[in-house]
């Protein structure tokens, strides 16, 4: 046998010396993808004996490009392998180096970063007169590369003959930008592969040389390609027809990013190789995975299998609330780390950001040294710095620091400028005083600042802590700004921060929740003092984790609008169903030696409700799970009604009135507490009539005085004659 054939197995071997024309093959987690990728490219050089500039290699990253580069550099002869064994957008360069004269550019063009694009984006906004902040900013260069998008902009904007008028630039976001790009013949991201189409849909010589070059095309990651990539590849192999894609349809978790996993699905093979061995994962880790996402349609059907130990059993702990579930991870880490793992060893892995709020207490409450991995701590988040400097300076107006922080935030037009003054007339008092004291310098928005803290400091007299800071982040308009900004993100990071605040007061006496105890304690969390050069437990979202492995992995927080995400289903329907559920398959084939199912009871963040287990949980036969904890009936009967609710918009019918609605037996249990014909009322659209019902019962229609009809959740809604 050939030795770079030495190792495989026939699945592998079979991927490997099907070197003509088009292959897909379809590789599970944990399957050897790497190793079948670098040793197909090491078989057709030492074997075939293919020049190595022949050969177009592409992935999606540059750390899995380097990754492949340092495989292949030991699989071949010195120096046989080339520059082409890159991500798309770095093939994009290279052929524009050699192509990019045909259009009047030097060879020598600039790539933007994010950070140019920023201050070309800036520049821009500024000759157009657009209010310029983070968010501005941002929305410009999406509407710049959504119009990019289109085509068309490179000969009406970009070439020699093209001419960009003052009045273009005035009123053209696209023209102003490109403009300016031009000035110095610099290409974004988004040009670098519209570039490259564009030459060769217009230089046919130029298109058949490269068809030409290129004897074998492979693409990693295949299933994460969007329409462009696939246009690009498909060109580039019209000539040889030998195009070899490597991707798990089962593994497409960045559709929000354009990519087309169905493009995977129904690509014409001539043959296709369905690797399925893992060399990651136990059989009961496998069998987990296996069981989720065979729900899945948009898929190759596979079951991953695996000749290891049976190894030890899944568990699914559920929890009485969210502090026990933590308790119980804690324990589960302490157990781990006393049976000889090592914290690297360990990862905990989320749907969302926010949820890392809990586990990060528990972890700093518990002396066990984690990190974030590829993100910030959730007392490190911008927002949640913010919102807390509200309540530093409502505790202390002597807090410069927390003054300096938030004077601005929200925009009150009082930048540096104003703070500078502000620092050089504050001799011997504090920024807030002096503010006080200059009556915020005849300011309108200064002074409704001091009016903000200065009614804080009275509220908080009377009230809880949660109920100050739902108070400031409304009045402050803190809040809605972030909602302006549709960073739903930052939005769970806050109403976090505030379920956080409300479980503290409800563990201490009122006497022992006072807003200076709360601010003393939750600076043992802010406080940074962890090491980062010692072996530490991961935390990371389940996006981040795409591409890594841990013998210990804990997924927690499996409860239905969280994991899978509401906002997901709402927005993509079954495509969004599809997608968390290969989310759950990625999570679940993370793991190597042990895997940690976790949810509890309590309320949910992202639903606003009360917290019932994950469909995915349902899913999973119970003979495959050793169960910790007893997640009553009325709990499971709550996942079914949210599925259905969510069924019911995927396929949307007219409403029905509550004297209809027969509540089968598998629904939740439920009392309406409005009737057809009730009067309510509703904080925004004001008094109205409840005229019909959907079937649960938990979401009314509404006619509104004002004329307006809307469907309302119930606990958004309350009698019309409620004290």
């Amino acid at each position: 046998m050939d030795p770079i054939l030495e190792g495989l197995n026939s699945r592998q071997r079979e991927a490997v010396t099907a070197t003509e024309g088009r292959i897909r093959v379809v590789a599970g987690a944990g399957t050897g993808k790497t190793k079948t990728l670098t040793h197909r490219y090491a078989y057709i050089v030492n074997v075939l004996g293919i020049d190595p500039a022949d050969i177009l290699c592409l992935t999606f990253t540059n750390k899995a490009a380097a990754e492949m580069r340092s495989r292949i550099a030991g699989l071949v002869h010195s120096g046989d392998y080339n520059d082409f064994v890159c991500t798309i957008h770095g093939f994009c360069v290279k052929f524009l180096r050699k192509e990019i004269y045909r259009l009047g550019f030097p060879k020598g063009f600039t790539v933007l970063d994010e950070e140019d694009a920023k201050a070309l984006a800036k520049q821009a906004m500024d000759e157009m007169g657009i209010k310029r902040t983070e968010k501005t900013v941002r929305q410009f260069l999406d509407a710049v590369a959504a119009e990019k998008a289109l085509n068309g902009y490179i000969q009406t904007y970009m070439l020699p003959e093209s001419k960009v008028t003052d009045g273009m630039r005035r009123t053209s976001r696209l023209a102003n930008y490109v403009s300016r790009q031009m000035k110095g013949y610099t290409l974004d991201f988004d040009d670098l592969i519209n570039f490259t189409k564009y030459i060769l849909d217009r230089f046919p010589d130029a298109c058949a040389a490269w068809q030409d070059a290129l004897d074998y095309i492979m693409v990693d990651e295949a299933q994460d390609c969007n329409l462009d990539d696939w246009d690009l590849v498909e060109r580039l192999s019209a000539r040889h027809h030998n195009l070899f894609v490597v991707g798990d349809p089962d593994q497409a978790i960045y559709q929000w990013r354009g990519a087309r996993p169905d493009l995977f699905v129904q690509f014409a093979a001539d043959k296709t190789i369905v690797l399925d061995e893992n060399y990651r994962s136990t059989p009961k880790i496998l069998d987990i995975a296996n069981s989720v996402i065979i729900h899945n349609r948009n898929r190759i059907p596979k079951d991953l299998f695996t000749r290891k130990a049976e190894g030890r059993a899944v568990i699914h702990f559920h929890g009485k609330s969210g502090k026990e579930e933590m308790d119980w991870i804690v324990a589960q880490v302490r157990l781990l780390l006393g049976g000889g793992a090592v914290p690297g060893e360990i990862a905990v892995l989320y749907r969302s950001g926010f949820q890392s709020r809990a586990v990060e207490q528990a972890f700093l409450d518990a002396r066990l040294p984690y990190t974030i991995w590829g993100g910030t701590r959730f007392f490190e988040r911008r927002e949640i710095k913010d919102a807390l400097s509200y309540l530093r300076l409502v505790s202390n107006q002597d807090d410069d620091l927390a003054f300096a922080r938030i004077l601005n935030v929200p925009s009150r037009k009082l930048g540096r400028k104003f703070l500078d003054t502000l620092q050089a007339d504050a001799e011997g008092v504090s920024l807030y005083t002096a503010l006080q004291l200059h009556d915020g310098y005849g300011k309108p928005a200064a002074r409704a600042f001091i009016d903000l803290i200065e009614d804080g400091k009275q509220y908080v007299r009377e009230h809880r802590i949660s109920d100050l800071l739902d108070r400031l982040l409304d009045r402050s308009g803190l809040k809605q700004s972030i909602r302006e900004d549709q960073d739903e993100a930052r939005l769970e990071n806050l109403d976090e921060l505030l379920a956080s605040i409300r479980s503290y007061e409800a563990a201490r006496p009122d006497d022992e929740a006072t807003l200076a105890d709360y601010l003393q304690d939750i600076a043992l969390y802010t406080n940074d003092d962890h090491r980062k050069d010692t072996p530490v437990l991961k935390l990371m979202t389940i996006h981040q984790a795409k591409g890594l492995e841990f013998p210990y992995v804990f997924v927690i927080g499996l409860s239905e609008g969280i994991f899978p995400n509401m906002r997901t289903i709402r927005e993509y329907k079954k495509n969004g169903e599809e997608e968390e559920r290969r989310l759950m398959y990625v999570a679940v084939t993370r793991a190597e030696k042990a895997l940690f199912l976790t949810e509890s009871e309590g309320y949910n963040v992202s639903t606003k409700t009360n917290k019932y287990p994950s469909r995915f949980l349902a899913e999973i036969g119970p003979e495959l799970m050793v169960a910790e904890g007893v997640i009553p009936e009325e709990l499971w009967r709550g996942t079914r009604n949210l599925v259905h609710v969510l069924d019911e918009e995927f396929d949307p019918h007219r409403p029905v009135a509550l004297d209809e609605v027969d509540f089968a037996e598998e629904r939740v249990e439920y009392a309406s507490p409005f009737h057809i014909g009730d009067p309510v009322t509703h904080a925004v659209f004001g008094p109205g009539t409840i005229r019909s019902a959907n079937h649960d019962g938990t979401t009314f229609e509404v006619v509104f005085e004002s004329g307006a009809v809307r469907s309302i959740r119930a606990a958004f809604l309350t009698p019309a004659d409620f004290p």
